[in-house]
């Protein structure tokens, strides 16, 4: 059987382009996401990825039913071998972090960080408890804001970099059992999440700020997923991949 790939909001954006490259490098994808299986992306997202692609609906915020979850994508399409990390949400509002809300930065938290942890530390449990024929991995798609400051969306920045360290963590775990763990760190991606900054964003661009002088598209990520999931790279577990086209490149 083709291996499984998990993809947390694998409906849409980043994720999608995700499933889109493992489909076509072979691999059976189960999206995850909270929104309902009725929603109009899930169908197109499941039309376009063809009958290798499952939806299980799940809230990363619901810490309780993780180990449900991956037990309940298990029980319906097998063991999972490539876990993506990549569900994840902006600042709700853009701003000084000196007028920050214990709300806002909660709810940031409890999805990026808290609810993508209790997730994956269910999977990982998972994959320990059985073996395959097929190269294992976990990746977690963080993003540049992991390193790089933006002052209006601190909580975002903040979370990110504690993802940065939680990959690093489940790559030392999980290295005695060859189960790879990497870390992609997209920069700036033409998705839903940045269709209110495009103007902005597409002037700097052309400006400078991006060295490859171009937007990236989900099927950037996808692309350095496939070598991370079908163990090309298996000895170099614990590596950080910048997908941001020179973005974070240190320039004088």
């Amino acid at each position: 059987m083709s291996p499984l790939a998990l993809i947390t909001g694998g409906q849409q954006g980043i994720g999608f382009g995700i499933a889109e490259a493992l489909v076509a490098a072979g691999f059976r994808v189960a999206l995850v996401a909270e929104v309902s299986p009725e929603a109009e992306v899930v169908g197109e997202a499941l039309s376009g990825l063809g009958s290798e692609a499952r939806y299980f609906q799940h809230d990363l915020r619901d810490i309780t039913h993780a180990e449900a979850c991956i037990a309940d994508v298990i029980r319906a399409v097998g063991p999972i071998d490539t876990f993506v990390s990549n569900a994840g949400v902006p600042a709700k509002v853009r701003g000084d972090m000196l007028e920050m809300l214990p709300e806002n930065f909660d709810f940031v938290f409890d999805i990026n960080l808290r609810g993508a942890f209790f997730l994956a530390q269910a999977a990982a449990r998972h994959m320990l408890a059985t073996v395959s024929e097929h190269y294992r991995s976990m990746l977690f798609v963080t993003s540049v804001s992991a390193e790089m400051i933006s002052m209006e969306r601190a909580e975002y920045c903040m979370s990110k970099s504690a993802a940065s360290m939680m990959a690093q963590l489940f790559a030392v775990r999980m290295a005695p059992h060859q189960i790879g763990v990497f870390e992609l760190r997209p920069g700036i991606i033409e998705t839903g999440m940045t269709a209110g900054v495009k103007d902005k964003y597409t002037a700097r661009i052309e400006g400078g700020l991006v060295p490859a002088a171009r937007w990236g598209q989900p099927r950037d990520i996808g692309a350095a997923v496939v070598p991370l999931a079908t163990g090309q790279m298996a000895f170099s577990t614990g590596a950080v991949i910048p997908v941001d086209g020179g973005l974070s490149l240190p320039r004088l």
